[in-house]
């Protein structure tokens, strides 16, 4: 459910669908939406060059960071994700087709970050392939989007737009600094960061720092303590 917003502005989201700290910031993102215009922007973690198949080595890296963010941030992380897609070697994790479908769902009906929020519980959850088109064209159809337009709007959307995107994301990323995720409230054209890591699976703290802070500029902040970076996510 997305509210009535508060005041003029706006926060910028930076994500990576296949970055477990933004999912663990998912209850944040969701929460913000009923008070605030929430804009993403996806910045390609596992995209490009950066893609990679599952292997012995990149489970045992994302494994005992992903049992952290369950730790910290309540979120829940399935056994079709832990033994089911973490020990699939033919699984590639590529961030640039998922970005893709967030896109098509903005350009269909505004329902971007309600897609992301299917993808990221797809992925974590499910264990199910969100870099796979049919994957990705089924999860949208179950959030609403008619197919034939969302299909017309993801084909579209691919190749050149969505990198497109990606470099405009991660030069955002570079202007303001931080990681995935990173949240930047915009008043009057002024771009503050948001330290989110207070918050991390209290929803109810976030919504009240944010009443408080919206009518007025934000406070500056170091940033969140609990993110990914290009390279891959911290504990």
């Amino acid at each position: 459910m997305v509210g009535e917003p508060i005041g003029n502005a706006t926060l910028h989201y930076i994500y990576d669908p296949m970055c477990g700290w933004c999912y663990g910031a998912a209850p944040l993102v969701s929460a913000a939406r009923e008070l605030v215009a929430v804009r993403a922007h996806g910045g390609g973690m596992m995209a490009g060059r950066n893609r990679q198949h599952v292997s012995p080595q990149l489970r045992g890296y994302v494994m005992p960071h992903d049992r952290r963010i369950a730790q910290l941030t309540g979120q829940p992380f399935g056994e079709a994700y832990f033994e089911g897609l973490l020990r699939d070697e033919t699984t590639l994790f590529d961030s640039e087709p998922p970005i893709t479908a967030v896109l098509a769902a903005d350009a269909v009906a505004g329902q971007g970050l309600d897609l992301l929020a299917r993808l990221q519980r797809a992925h974590y959850v499910e264990g199910r392939r969100i870099a796979d088109a049919p994957v990705l064209h089924e999860l949208a159809t179950e959030i609403g989007l008619e197919r034939v337009a969302f299909a017309r709007a993801f084909e579209q959307a691919s190749g050149e737009p969505t990198q497109a995107h990606i470099a405009a994301s991660r030069a955002l990323l570079a202007r303001i600094g931080g990681g995935f995720p990173t949240f930047a409230l915009e008043r009057e054209g002024r771009l503050e960061i948001v330290d989110i890591g207070p918050h991390l699976g209290h929803s109810d703290t976030w919504k009240a720092w944010l009443r408080a802070h919206l009518p007025a500029a934000t406070a500056s902040s170091t940033g969140p303590a609990f993110r990914c970076s290009l390279d891959g996510c911290a504990i």
